[in-house]
């Protein structure tokens, strides 16, 4: 069975499309060639900066003859219908064949494909591939109409086996496909011919290029550390960065420069950042000072001074870049130390949201926030509001306009240049947190409370101005901010009614900003919280009061919705979550999922679980007989009346259960009051088994009825057990 062996040599392709375009051009052509009734026992895909290659194993040397038989329209149908047919078959009117059916005669096609060889197949499917591969960015050369990333030079495209090599004759608008390709653009440009992959993988390292990009990254990482252990610092880790400098290299050669003394003394985080993304560079650190003292940088080629050339050029570029740095590190720092009052007062002049203000306005209401939440989360008031109102000063500052990314952190700086304390200073880097689902949750009291009050904000705004997200569509990432205030709530186990944090939000002074609408807004928490507000001196109409619900409702059940979602990873069922939010105090995240857990572990035994069915079936016979009798058994069942065993044996298990979950309730300990109402299982059990509810007695059939309003009451004072599925 022969291999195959594709090369697409061009211009360089940009680093970040190179992975994904091996990804595909590996997916297009197996799945062109299994399609066409070839199969393969292996296949790879390579990229370089100029080519893009693949090779399979295994191939089979030409696909299966096949017959297919195709049952076609009535004998008599119309002419239109019979032609559709003979289109969709690929037939003539002269191929078809007339049989019996059940329901008289009709058409049948008779589809004979013979097998083809391997070659013409990969022809076609070549070609298909080349004409149609999904760059996402792609350009026209020439006066061809084809469409690359970048121009297309060459196409090997060869089929070995013991008998030797076969090219595979392609041509796409007069690039022919061959048996030869060239090596490093200036190590080894000459073209040489290869007869298959392991040929043309070795005689490519001859010409100075590294097929692979792992292996290429592999000896990046590996000179690098070398060089930098062997003058005790070591690399800064940066997987995609290594990944990015391996896609800009064929041959790649580690370089070690310096840096001048007169950077040594900014952070090392800007000293990273600016040399990563203007020079891609890898930063090395000293251990013993945690200072940025050195760079490595990769060249493409090999030179007879061993890159000192290219190693002063590109420090030349780099002491450049780092003086602008320097000088926006000290120009910020005269203002940090100042107080950082220019910067804030700038950012009145720039809007957060058309609707909602702008950022100075956002921050009056995020430190007006925080302060309030600042106890429940155990931070001092002053300090968190202090941390909100300087959180996004180093917005303003020259550092972070130069390197956005950098924001949160060049605050943390400039907070402690300023003098102010070492909680403050975290809570400017550490209240952005957390961007995602694997980023770190800030625990510093003050961090919580700031970081809380941003998200809070964040959410209610939008809300307020109807910026919900819709479908996949979250331009204001709301999702991820409701997603961060659930693990900051959970994480640091905050005991916090997200309902009155919102309400106390909006009714702050910030109805200027939004006018009529923002005061509704504020009226929708105050009306959630059954508070009573007069605005302007007059009670609001019925309908702002029922848009108020609607929209209190609707965010919180937002919030519902993340958290089923992160708990959905935790193990923990959709209805048993609905089963917690349908009780009281369903806007606090902390008590919520703590019943949630309690639940969830008591479903899990085997009483849980039958106490279930049993509280079912109490509900349901009991629901019945309310519709059909028109009465509410609610209270009243006596054990004076319990004429069975068994029965009072019932009384007793719920007696002994009220007595532990009351308390168990009051105290927020759920698993006590859960375990609590799993022991009545046993009880519930041999009362159904042994007890005839509906008696011929009404006496003893209302009781009875009463007595399973008691299991339904007192299981519904856990959860909502009717939300429970099964």
């Amino acid at each position: 069975m022969p291999d195959l062996l594709i090369e697409l040599f061009s211009e360089e392709i940009p680093a970040r499309m190179q992975t994904r375009a091996a990804d595909d051009l590996k997916k297009l052509v197996t799945d062109g060639l299994v399609e066409a009734g070839l199969t393969y026992a292996g296949a790879a895909a390579f990229s370089t900066p100029r080519r893009l290659a693949m090779s399979l194993d295994g191939l089979s040397a030409e696909s299966k003859a096949t017959r297919e038989e195709r049952k076609g329209p009535k004998v008599g149908a119309p002419d239109k219908a019979i032609d559709g047919f003979l289109r969709g078959a690929g037939v003539t009117r002269e191929d078809l064949e007339i049989r019996d059916d059940k329901k008289g005669q009709v058409y049948f096609a008779v589809i004979e494909k013979p097998g083809r060889l391997a070659a013409d197949i990969i022809a076609e499917v070549l070609e298909k591939t080349i004409r149609n591969f999904p760059w996402p960015k792609s350009m026209r050369w020439g006066d061809g109409p084809l469409k690359w990333v970048r121009p297309l030079h060459s196409i090997i495209c060869i089929l070995s086996d013991e008998a030797g090599a076969q090219v595979v004759p392609v041509d796409i608008d007069g690039i022919a496909s061959g048996d030869s390709t060239r090596g490093h653009r200036f190590l080894a440009p000459d073209a040489f011919s290869v007869t298959g992959f392991d040929d043309y993988e070795a005689k490519l390292k001859r010409a100075h290029v590294i097929l692979r990009a792992d292996e290429r990254a592999e000896l990046i990482w590996h000179d690098a550390t070398n060089q930098a252990f062997a003058l005790g610092l070591e690399v800064v880790e940066d997987r995609g960065l290594l990944a990015e400098v391996a896609g800009l290299v064929e041959w790649p050669v580690v370089l070690l420069g310096q840096i001048a003394d007169d950077f040594l003394g900014l952070p090392p985080e800007v000293l990273q950042t600016s040399m990563k993304e203007h020079q891609k560079f890898f930063s090395v650190r000293n251990p013993k000072t945690n200072r940025i003292e050195r760079f490595v940088t990769v060249a493409n080629m090999e030179t007879a001074d061993h890159g000192a050339t290219i190693l002063a050029g590109n420090q030349k570029v780099l002491f450049a870049r780092l003086a602008d740095a320097k000088f926006f590190w000290e120009n910020d720092l005269r203002v940090a130390k100042a107080g950082m009052d220019p910067w804030l007062d700038s950012l009145s002049n720039v809007t957060f949201h058309n609707k909602l203000g702008s950022q100075k306005d956002r921050i009056e209401r995020i430190a007006a926030l925080a302060r309030e939440i600042a106890p429940a989360v155990g931070a001092d008031p002053e300090l968190a509001e202090q941390a909100a109102r300087v959180a996004k000063a180093d917005l303003s500052s020259e550092m972070v306009y130069e390197f956005p990314e950098l924001q949160g952190l060049m605050g943390r700086y400039y907070a402690t240049e300023a003098g102010l304390d070492t909680s403050v200073a975290a809570a400017c880097q550490e209240h952005y947190s957390p961007l995602g689902p694997s980023d770190d949750v800030p625990t510093a009291p003050v961090s919580v409370a700031v970081a809380l009050a941003d998200k809070i904000d964040t959410l209610t705004g939008f809300w307020a101005i109807d910026e919900k997200p819709t479908g996949s569509k979250d331009p204001f990432a709301l999702r991820r901010a409701a997603l961060g205030v659930i693990r900051l709530v959970l994480e640091n186990n905050v005991t916090l009614s997200l309902l009155d944090a919102m309400s106390n939000q909006y009714m702050r002074e910030v109805r200027p900003n939004m006018g009529d609408g923002w005061t509704c807004f504020a009226e929708v928490w105050q009306r959630t919280t059954d508070a009573s507000i007069d605005v302007d001196g007059e009670r609001r109409n019925v309908f702002w009061e029922e848009r108020s619900l609607a929209l209190g409702s609707n965010l919180l059940s937002f919030f519902h919705d993340r958290l089923k979602v992160f708990l959905k990873d935790k193990g923990i069922r959709h209805d048993i979550i609905d089963a917690c939010i349908a009780m009281d105090g369903d806007d606090n995240l902390t008590l919520l999922v703590k019943r949630a857990e309690a639940l969830a572990e008591t479903l899990a035994t085997d009483d849980g679980e039958n106490l279930i069915q049993g509280f079912k079936r109490a509900n349901n016979i009991l629901t019945q007989a309310e519709e059909k009798d028109g009465v509410e058994y609610s209270y009243g069942a006596d054990i004076k009346f319990a004429e069975d065993d068994v029965e009072k044996a019932l009384f007793a298990a719920l007696d002994a259960a009220d007595a532990k979950i009351a308390p168990a309730m009051a105290a927020e300990d759920f698993s006590t009051a859960m375990a609590a109402m799993a022991a009545i299982r046993p009880a519930v059990d041999a009362f159904f088994t042994d007890v005839q509810v509906n008696a011929d007695s009404q006496v003893l059939r209302r009781n009875r009825l009463n007595l399973l309003s008691r299991i339904r009451n007192l299981c519904l004072s856990v959860a909502d057990l009717t939300k429970i599925d099964g």
